[in-house]
């Protein structure tokens, strides 16, 4: 290919609906992998997910909700208990102390409930932009795009929604992704890239969405 008739790095707004198309044919309706029961549960588990995996985070919850599932059972539990349910967690100890404090704040200025602002979620300890927009997203239905690093690495590859960081990530895809596929669009994302689009070595010979991709390193199926 030319440079003349060479493809433009960024996706053209056809193959973006069309990759969505695809994507969504395979998973018509994308969840989090996380395991929860409630916004506060849900909340709670993307606090510990952050450097972890969605695997280590769900056996920790799977023992701690039993016992703690509600602000107030959190504070009660306490930050020391709390550290002996989630210790296999990456940074146990800043977040027992956040999840706790999150607790408490909630209790005090909420009613003990999760609250559905962006602004209100930020001011929570140890909640930043991606984790609210998850919550927003998934538990309260907004058409929010969480940019973790596997939807960075897929955005920038595909030329999907190219960015130098993951609020520029963010902004892109709010302004390409179509509306009728903004709702699931972080879910997709997030799984194609977990499981197809691996930072390694991307699954291209398996990927339904290879010759849409401007990837230019592809990887080959091996015979």
């Amino acid at each position: 290919m030319t440079r003349a008739t060479r493809r433009p790095k960024r996706l053209t707004p056809a193959e973006i609906r069309e990759l969505f198309s695809r994507l969504a044919g395979l998973n018509p309706q994308p969840k989090t992998e996380l395991q929860y029961a409630s916004p506060f549960e849900l909340l709670v588990a993307v606090i510990l997910s952050a450097q972890a995996t969605d695997v280590g985070v769900n056996k920790a919850t799977r023992n701690l909700f039993p016992v703690a599932n509600t602000p107030a059972k959190i504070v009660a539990l306490g930050e020391d208990q709390l550290k002996r349910y989630i210790a296999t967690i990456g940074l146990f100890n800043a977040k027992a102390r956040n999840v706790v404090a999150m607790s408490r704040l909630l209790i005090e200025q909420h009613a003990g409930e999760v609250p559905r602002t962006r602004v209100e979620l930020e001011a929570l300890p140890g909640v930043g932009r991606k984790t609210a927009n998850v919550v927003l997203n998934t538990a309260f239905g907004e058409p929010t795009i969480a940019v973790d690093t596997h939807i960075f690495r897929v955005a920038n590859r595909t030329g999907l929604a190219p960015g130098k960081d993951v609020r520029a990530v963010e902004d892109a895809l709010m302004k390409r992704v179509p509306d009728d596929f903004r709702q699931d669009a972080h879910h997709w994302l997030i799984l194609h890239g977990r499981y197809v689009c691996k930072a390694r070595k991307p699954e291209c010979p398996h990927c339904v969405i290879r010759n849409l991709c401007r990837y230019r390193d592809k990887t080959i199926a091996i015979s």
